[in-house]
C-alpha cells in the first residue's frame, strides 16, 4: 500500500446550544483556520457542530446551518484541507446525526450517518443504513459517530472495505461521577483498541463543557497512530486543537481466519460461584471446592464445559469474540500467549463492548483473572495464590442496555446485517 504521512487535527469545543450556533460558528471557523495555519491537512470538529448535540422537540429546519456548511466547503478549498464536520442531515423525511466530508476542492466528498444511536438521539434520528468509507484526496476515511465506536464490527467493516484512517466526530458525554475525572470508556480505552485492532490511526474530535444543562462532556479529544499509542490527546475542560502526523497506508488489520457465527455458544442460566486456576492439578479438588463454595475450578483444560474458549486470534479480531456474543455465549475463556501491555487492555474492552464475562488464562505469567461485563477484575490468581473464585451472573450480561433504549446486542446485530 501506499504509506505516507498526513497531519491531523482534532478540533474540541466548547458545547453550544441550538440557538447558539450563529454566534459561535465564526469562532469555529477561526479554528478551523488554526488548524491549517499549524500544517493540518484533516481536520475534523465533533458530532452536532452544526446545529448543536440536543436537537430537542422543535423540528430540524436545514435553512439554520446552509450559511456555515456552506462556508465549509469554502474553507476547505481555500485552506487545501479535507473537513470533517458532524451535522444533522435531512434525507427523504428523516434526519440523521451525521459527519459530511469535504475534500480539498471544496466539494462533499460524503457523508457517514450514525449507525448506532445513544440514548435521547433516537428521539430525532434516524439509524444508518449503510457502512462505507469516504473517499477523499488524502484517502479513504473510515468515519463513524460517537456511539459508533463501542461496537468492534462497525470500525472493522470500514476498514476491511477500505479505511485507512477512522475519523470519529464524537460527543462523548460523562457521568459527572467524579469531576475531578470525566470518565468516558471509549476516550479511556475503547478509542486505542479500535486503533490497534484494525491497524490504522484514529482521529476523534470531541466537545467539552455543558450543554442545556444536562449533557456533560469529557473533552479528551485524541490522536491515536495505528499501534494505539496517542500521539495528542486535549484535556478534559478546555477547548483546542489537538494535532499530530500519523501514516496512512500501512493497515495490517488483526484478523482471524475462518470465523463462522457459531449456531449454538455454551450459555449458562444461573448464577455460580465458579473458581479459576493455571493449575489442572486443582480442577477436580473437592475441598478446595467447598471452602470455596464454588460449584467448579475452572482450568485451561476444563473450560469448554463452561465458556466458550478463544485464542489470541479471535480476541484480537473485533469481530472474533463478537460472533459468539451474537450467538448467545455469556462467558468466555481466553487462553493467550500474549502477556504485553495490552492484554488486559482488550480483555476488558471485550468484556465492556460485548457484555460478557471473560476468563484469561496467561501462559507466560502463569495468572488466571475473571473480568465482568462492566470490565473491572474480579478476581485473579498470583504467586502462591493459585485459585481464585467470583460469582458467575448470568443476569448482569444480560443487561445489554447501555444506556436508555440503547441496547449493545440490538447494535451488534444490525451491524452484522450491514457488514455482508
Amino acid at each position: 500500500m501506499n504509506r505516507r504521512r498526513v497531519k491531523v487535527s482534532a478540533i474540541q469545543l466548547l458545547a453550544h446550544d441550538r440557538a447558539s450556533l450563529p454566534r459561535v460558528w465564526p469562532e469555529i471557523a477561526q479554528r478551523i483556520a488554526d488548524a491549517a495555519r499549524a500544517g493540518a491537512q484533516l481536520v475534523v470538529l465533533p458530532e452536532g457542530t452544526l446545529p448543536a448535540y440536543v436537537l430537542g422537540t422543535r423540528p430540524f429546519n436545514e435553512a439554520e446551518i446552509a450559511a456555515p456548511l456552506a462556508e465549509c466547503g469554502s474553507l476547505a478549498r481555500d485552506l487545501k484541507l479535507v473537513l470533517v464536520v458532524g451535522a444533522a442531515r435531512a434525507h427523504e423525511g428523516r434526519v440523521y446525526n451525521s459527519a459530511i466530508v469535504f475534500d480539498t476542492g471544496g466539494e462533499i466528498a460524503g457523508s457517514a450517518d450514525k449507525h448506532f444511536l445513544w440514548h435521547f438521539d433516537r428521539q430525532w434520528f434516524a439509524p444508518a443504513e449503510q457502512l462505507r468509507p469516504v473517499q477523499t484526496s488524502l484517502g479513504n476515511l473510515g468515519v463513524l459517530i460517537c456511539a459508533d465506536g463501542r461496537i468492534p464490527t462497525i470500525a472493522r467493516t470500514l476498514v476491511d472495505r477500505g479505511a485507512e484512517i477512522l475519523v470519529m466526530p464524537t460527543a462523548w458525554v460523562t457521568s459527572g461521577r467524579d469531576p475531578r475525572n470525566l470518565e468516558n470508556i471509549q476516550a479511556d480505552l475503547l478509542a486505542r483498541i479500535r486503533a490497534r485492532e484494525n491497524g490504522v490511526p484514529f482521529v476523534a474530535a470531541n466537545k467539552c463543557g455543558v450543554e442545556l444543562q444536562c449533557v456533560a462532556y469529557c473533552g479528551k479529544s485524541q490522536i491515536i497512530s495505528a499501534d494505539g499509542t496517542i500521539a495528542a490527546m486535549a484535556t478534559e475542560t478546555d477547548p483546542e486543537i489537538a494535532t499530530a502526523e500519523v501514516e496512512l497506508g500501512g493497515a495490517q488489520p488483526r484478523r482471524a481466519t475462518g470465523i463462522r457465527m457459531p449456531s449454538e455458544a455454551a450459555r449458562n442460566d444461573r448464577s455460580q460461584r465458579l473458581a479459576i486456576s493455571m493449575d489442572e492439578s486443582s480442577a477436580g479438588d473437592d475441598e478446595l471446592l467447598g471452602i470455596l463454595e464454588a460449584e467448579a475450578i475452572v482450568t485451561p483444560a476444563t473450560a469448554a464445559k463452561r465458556a466458550v474458549c478463544v485464542s489470541d486470534d479471535v480476541v484480537f479480531d473485533p469481530g472474533g469474540l463478537a460472533a459468539y456474543r451474537l450467538a448467545g455465549a455469556d462467558l468466555a475463556a481466553w487462553a493467550t500467549q500474549d502477556s504485553d501491555e495490552w492484554q488486559l487492555a482488550f480483555a476488558r474492552a471485550r468484556a465492556i463492548e460485548l457484555r460478557m464475562y471473560v476468563i484469561v488464562f496467561d501462559r507466560k505469567d502463569m495468572r488466571a483473572y475473571a473480568v465482568d461485563p462492566d470490565g473491572q477484575i474480579v478476581c485473579g490468581t498470583f504467586d502462591n495464590y493459585k485459585v481464585a473464585s467470583f460469582t458467575f451472573d448470568p443476569a448482569r450480561a444480560s443487561q445489554t442496555l447501555v444506556a436508555p433504549g440503547t441496547d449493545v446486542l440490538a447494535g451488534l446485530e444490525r451491524a452484522h446485517a450491514h457488514a455482508r
